[in-house]
């Protein structure tokens, strides 16, 4: 065997180097490198089993590839697998395509695992292996009896990280679709490092892509996200597979978002939402009626926005209080919403609406726990506040989408008519939108809604409150 190697590598960005580095050059970070062997052992195969080609001695001994003119290509698009659920279809952009390779983040106890063994447990035309290296069989097989449909004959489970093993348990299973929870618990023996240093991650991603590629089996990787937010790992872990999701929500709330970060079969601006329940995850079909089932119409501080969640649209809850400051100095909170948009909305209330807000505290809340960054809510936002201000509330069948400038001017948002289709579904009878939708809006073809079209804030509040 060769001597083995040593490099260090930064575990925030993957960057390496040959010796030790306090400030990573890369990402700036400070003390992240680690020292990681990775001369990899030669390791003798069986004919017959399916192996990555780094597991050969001497490299892929198949045939070289060479160029071919671009006329030449023929391209034959493969059939999606559609799956039972109709918001991972939404968001995978028709389903999954074989041979792809998909990446789903989330922090712990989102519900990662849950999404993944029921959508298992539902495809039952496939042969699936589910390999887990996080939960015993025992623990696979208790979530399995709290979903609605617990059984699938097809379904193997493995409880096994070295992916020798499972590419062994591959030949004899031959699955049509494959998932990895989670891929930082996986560890190759080509590589001496530990389960989830970026040698490992590197290694086994590199070694499941292979595989899928070469057998056109898709595969579901689950990936642990760090402090931050982002999936952990080096980033090299995103660019190498096909689609990277992220699952989000707070695990205190029933809700659930499925948001597409990347995707190289369809388009990143669709997300799927869920509903956490006793026996799984339920599809939301249509979030907005759920977001304002609870809404009370007799209560001030309460206004409906019309925002838009990738290419959905969703008409939301936003919920201000507005009180006298107890301490010295006024507390600016958001809930769902950007804190320091919400500071500059405030600043235009005060200058261009004449309103003394410096003495008030303000508590800013998006009902159902999302989290939204649409400035379509500018206008629902300064509407909420006014009215917890006033004690005034605002009628029940009215909504508001427009973007609010710093001089108060009310400016226009995309896709207008998708709102105004989605809050006439849903029962309003008046929209505030800015006159620049309004002169390009014209008649808006089947509703019944009365389009308030305006130029200004205050013309917003005076229609709202006189």
């Amino acid at each position: 065997m060769a001597k083995a190697r040593t490099v260090y590598f930064c575990q925030s960005c993957g960057a390496q180097s040959a010796k030790w580095i306090g400030r990573c050059p890369s990402c700036g970070e400070w003390n992240t490198y680690v020292e990681e062997v990775i001369q990899k052992e030669t390791v003798a195969t069986t004919t017959g089993q399916w192996k990555p080609a780094s597991t050969v001695p001497g490299g892929n001994t198949t045939k070289a590839a060479k160029s071919r003119p671009l006329a030449d290509i023929r391209h034959e698009e493969e059939p999606r697998i559609i799956t039972p659920d109709a918001e991972l279809n939404r968001v995978l952009g028709g389903g999954l395509v074989p041979g792809s390779i998909v990446l789903i983040g989330g922090e712990p106890g989102i519900g990662k695992s849950t999404l993944m063994l029921q959508i298992t447990l539902m495809m039952k035309q496939l042969r699936i292996l589910y390999v887990s290296g996080e939960e015993s069989e025992a623990q696979i097989k208790m979530r399995a009896e709290r979903l609605a449909d617990g059984q699938h004959p097809g379904c193997y489970i493995l409880t096994e990280t070295n992916t020798q093993n499972i590419f062994r348990q591959i030949d004899q299973v031959e699955p049509n679709l494959l998932v990895i929870d989670s891929i930082q618990t996986m560890h190759s023996t080509l590589v001496e490092s530990g389960a989830g240093s970026v040698s490992q991650v590197r290694e086994c991603t590199a070694e499941f892509l292979k595989f899928a590629k070469e057998t056109g089996t898709p595969v579901l990787l689950i990936g642990h996200i760090t402090k931050d937010g982002s999936i952990a790992g080096p980033k090299i872990l995103e660019h190498m597979v096909d689609t990277v999701l992220q699952f989000e929500g707070d695990r205190h709330l029933s809700y659930r978002i499925l948001r597409t970060i990347k995707n190289r079969f369809g388009s990143t601006s669709e997300l799927g939402i869920y509903e956490m329940q006793g026996t799984g995850l339920r599809q939301v079909s249509n979030p907005s009626e759920i977001l304002l089932s609870q809404r009370a119409e007799s209560l001030s501080g309460m206004a409906i926005g019309a925002t838009l969640e990738g290419n959905r649209p969703l008409l939301v809850e936003v919920q201000a209080l507005v009180t006298p400051a107890t301490y010295g100095t006024p507390q600016r909170s958001a809930t769902g919403f950007d804190a320091k948009r919400l500071q500059m909305l405030l600043a235009v209330l005060e200058k261009r609406a004449g309103l003394r807000l410096g003495q008030h505290d303000v508590f800013l809340n998006i009902a159902g726990g999302l989290r939204l960054d649409d400035p379509a809510l500018d206008a629902a936002v300064c509407a909420a506040v006014v009215s917890s201000l006033n004690d005034l509330p605002i009628p029940g069948d009215v909504c508001l989408a427009a973007e609010v400038g710093l001089s108060g001017e009310m400016r226009a948002v995309p896709r207008l008519d998708q709102r105004l289709a989605e809050a006439e579904k849903l029962g309003f009878k008046e929209m505030y939108v800015s006159q620049f939708n309004g002169r390009n809006l014209g008649e808006h073809s089947g509703t019944n809604m009365r389009v308030q079209a305006v130029g200004r804030l205050d013309e917003v509040l005076n229609g709202l409150f006189g």
